[in-house]
């Protein structure tokens, strides 16, 4: 018999709130995360829009003044969302030192450090001034190597780098490595930086919506009128177990990961695809056993682009038109939260099963061709949700789905 994966811990450090509570009111009340940051527009971007993420305070009494150094911003993210996690899985310094936890997450850049890096080349001509952390700053690695350290985790240990679908792909890999018996317990999530010098590029692609008189109404997925995405970020963490293993130590069990689906479109680099997102959406249907008819809410990808919704929306059109599905983006609340954005959204949608409602796509005033034949909501909807579907996909066309249900 293949293996059940539980989740028995999750934390997040988002634009919506830096704990589970926090994040909770605002997905209720569907509070948007998303301001202005006037630097950017300083610096030459043509959005200053942006989710505001509030920055960790780590001191001396957390972490020595070493391990701090090498620590990135998306690291220090993914620390206080991994501490919330352990804390509510129960797993302490002694556990950690008796067992074997592995660490899976996904992030795929490190800009800041790179670019700070070069600053002071050019201006030094000195390696020797580049001091001890830039390293392990700048490596894509840089989350699972400091978790890994800090937290003395033991088993397995690698980074995702798959666009914004890295930290659904390290949920789903975590959930496959348990699955098959090569390991009981793994921290995953994904991590995202928030500073201006990591998204320019994607400014530069003119991809960011530019509704600056209105920040909160900026991110509109699935609404004829929206006009980009807006860049956001922090971390999420999840510690993924197995069933009896969980059971065994007496955890609270979350929620129990069923199904995970993937594939790539193999078109455009940066050209979305209906058939890639039904492909990986169809697959973790498979995979768990279930049809559309079993799925309480669709978490979208829907980032507020104008093609990337409209071709998610076909597909789940193919699959959840005329079903009682209710369908959410809460990326019109936080912003496109990227490479950490599939595995806070399955934090989202534990909150929401656990709290028993569906949180409101917001700024959703005209649905697009798709979209008004789908149960997206606007606004909050008191229910009980017993399964969820989560989609994430990007650039490269790597998709990735994820089905999570309640414990009975």
């Amino acid at each position: 018999m293949e293996r059940r994966v539980v989740i028995t811990g999750m934390g997040i450090w988002s634009c919506l709130g830096t704990d589970i509570e926090s994040v909770k009111e605002a997905l209720y009340n569907g509070k948007s995360g998303i301001g202005l940051d006037t630097e950017r527009i300083g610096y030459g971007y043509r959005s200053g829009l942006c989710g505001m993420v509030e920055k960790p305070v780590i001191t001396k009494k957390d972490l020595d003044r070493h391990t701090r150094a090498g620590m990135s911003e998306e690291a220090e993210y993914a620390y206080m969302a991994s501490r919330q996690a352990l804390d509510m899985a129960q797993v302490d310094k002694e556990y950690l030192s008796r067992n074997e936890v592995g660490c899976i997450f996904g992030n795929d850049s490190s800009a800041k450090p790179v670019v700070e890096s070069s600053k002071i080349m050019d201006e030094k001509h000195d390696t020797q001034m580049l001091g001890y952390g830039l390293v392990f700053q700048s490596m894509n690695s840089t989350v699972n190597m400091n978790l890994c350290t800090i937290f003395g985790l033991r088993g397995v240990n690698f980074t995702i780098s798959a666009a914004c679908a890295s930290g659904s792909h390290s949920i789903g890999i975590g959930y496959m490595l348990i699955k098959q018996g090569l390991q009981d317990m793994i921290l995953c999530g994904g991590a995202q930086e928030t500073n201006y010098y990591s998204m320019a590029s994607f400014d530069a692609l003119r991809a960011f919506s530019v509704r600056m008189d209105e920040p909160t109404k900026a991110s509109r997925p699935f609404d004829k009128d929206r006009d980009g995405l807006i860049p956001s970020g922090g971390a999420a963490a999840l510690m993924l177990e197995e069933y009896e293993h969980a059971k065994a130590r007496g955890a609270n069990i979350l929620g129990e990961v069923v199904g995970y689906g993937f594939s790539s479109n193999g078109g455009g680099i940066s050209q979305p695809s209906d058939e890639g997102c039904f492909i990986a959406m169809t697959r973790a249907l498979n995979d768990a056993g279930m049809t559309p008819d079993d799925i309480d809410y669709v978490n979208a990808h829907a980032t507020s682009t104008p093609q990337g919704d409209w071709y998610e929306a076909k597909a789940l059109a193919r699959l959840f038109e005329g079903k009682h599905a209710l369908i959410s983006s809460t990326k019109s609340m936080t912003g496109h939260e990227c490479w950490m954005a599939g595995a806070s959204e399955i934090v989202y949608s534990l909150i929401m099963m656990r709290h028993n409602f569906v949180a409101p796509n917001i700024n959703l005033e005209h649905p697009d061709e798709y979209a008004d034949r789908l149960n997206i909501t606007p606004k909050t909807v008191d229910t009980t949700v017993n399964t969820v579907l989560s989609n994430s996909f990007g650039f490269g066309g790597t998709n990735s789905a994820l089905i999570i249900k309640s414990i009975q």
